[in-house]
């Protein structure tokens, strides 16, 4: 079973759990947008049962040019999806908080903690990086609730 989760966004992050092991990458980019070339060949070589996409709105005092060029990036990540055929479902951050890091505070330090502890041989720090990724560790923590979802089993694979 392979599932895939995606944090959206030019910082986000794409990962996959299959069979137990997990990987992940930045989200891909060509010059300043999201790369749907890059992602349909992600996705189509994956082929992954289920797609997670964290499901995002606007972001209190953000631009209208940065709300509208979020916006356009997160519309190619479901066209992509939908133009493959691909299964997908759009999570809250509450939900996939709640369940995947529940008894922490649901910070993006928590998502990185989880994912080192859960799947270390996930690299978090991809091309030399010295904070980690926090686009890949929600990515990597998204398709862990899809696992749970797609088993019925809770906690880590």
């Amino acid at each position: 079973m392979s599932i895939i989760g995606i944090d959206p966004g030019k910082s986000g992050g794409i990962a996959s759990i299959t069979d137990g092991q997990a990987a992940g990458i930045p989200m891909p980019l060509v010059g300043k947008d999201i790369d749907g070339h890059e992602l349909a060949t992600i996705l189509r070589d994956a082929a992954p049962e289920l797609v997670i996409i964290e499901k995002v709105g606007p972001m209190p005092k953000q631009g209208v040019t940065s709300t509208f060029n979020f916006g356009a990036g997160y519309g190619r990540l479901l066209g992509v999806c939908e133009a493959l055929g691909i299964p997908y479902r759009l999570v809250t951050p509450q939900a996939w908080k709640k369940r995947v890091l529940a008894g922490t505070a649901k910070e993006k330090s928590d998502a990185i903690a989880f994912v080192k502890r859960a799947f270390p041989m996930v690299d978090l720090t991809p091309g030399l990086k010295r904070v980690p990724h926090d686009g890949i560790a929600d990515a990597v923590c998204l398709a862990e609730y899809g696992r749970q979802l797609m088993t019925g089993n809770q906690g880590a694979a």
